[in-house]
């Protein structure tokens, strides 16, 4: 098998369980759309929406519930200047790409929270998704080819971004969001939850002609998320199992469907029972 993981920790530990190749690809999510389009490796971390995406399109992959990226996410959406998240109504907001995972989570706390009307902002995005056939809203512009959304943002092209790891270091940046870090512990202290931004996927394929290994790889990486770091802030950042990960990725779903992200429901309980048809295992088998 070949796997694809950005944490070195957890590809450790399946590659030693399983035998496996690790192909070092960075940042990780540059191998997603070989995957999900191609299966190109057997195993890889990818993020939930883009895994939700893959099943609302058909394509064979399943989910095996290791979370290898979760975090805050109300930080992500930052501006420079005055305005905050009630100003988003009216202004431009940049994204990497509409179906990404951390823009899919802000946007849902957006409307959730602030009552923002989605059709009502002026959106930016930079790239496609990687499932192949899936497309944008038709409220939602693309910006010219070449262009970058930190340029956009930092010469003030956009009024707001949303970004993650690829947030530019300028000491004019602030979160959108007040006491973003304290807003984001409570929503997840009352949801029960963090929203997870990274999972992993395996082929339909491997998971049928490898089943004993793929289920020893999440052995290994779960004793290693387990026997680790305790978060200690209100919810685990870092959740293992079916059970676990059905509250983010429930909520990441219907975000995703309200948002025209998905072209139909992608219900929790379907990637359940593809996993374990595939695998051949129960759900207990895996945190179920």
């Amino acid at each position: 098998m070949k796997l694809v993981i950005g944490r070195d920790d957890l590809a450790r530990a399946a590659v030693e369980a399983t035998g496996a190749e690790r192909l070092n690809v960075k940042p990780v999510h540059k191998a997603s759309k070989d995957f999900v389009n191609d299966q190109a490796v057997d195993l890889a971390e990818l993020a939930i929406v883009t895994l939700l995406q893959a099943v609302a399109y058909g394509r064979p992959v399943v989910l095996l519930p290791v979370t290898t990226l979760g975090r805050f996410q109300h930080q992500t959406l930052v501006t420079i200047g005055g305005l905050t998240a009630g100003d988003v109504e009216g202004h431009s907001v940049g994204v990497r790409s509409w179906s990404q995972t951390t823009g899919v989570w802000m946007r849902g706390f957006l409307t959730e929270q602030y009552g923002v009307d989605l059709r009502e902002v002026r959106w930016v995005t930079y790239e496609g998704a990687h499932v192949e056939g899936a497309r944008d809203p038709d409220f939602v512009t693309r910006a010219p080819e070449g262009a970058k959304l930190q340029a956009d943002f930092l010469e003030r092209r956009l009024d707001f971004g949303i970004m993650g790891n690829e947030l530019p270091a300028d000491d004019r940046i602030r979160t959108a969001i007040a006491d973003a870090h304290e807003v984001a512990a409570e929503w997840s202290r009352a949801n029960g939850f963090a929203p997870v931004n990274h999972v992993l996927g395996v082929t339909e394929q491997a998971a049928r002609e490898h089943s004993a290994a793929v289920c020893a790889a999440y052995d290994a990486m779960r004793e290693v998320v387990e026997s680790g770091p305790r978060d200690t802030g209100p919810v685990d950042l870092n959740p293992v199992g079916f059970a676990a990960l059905r509250g983010p990725i429930s909520r990441a779903a219907a975000y995703a469907l309200d948002q025209g992200v998905l072209p139909r429901p992608v219900e929790f309980d379907e990637l359940v029972a593809a996993s374990c048809a595939a695998l051949g295992v129960p759900a207990a088998r895996l945190g179920g």
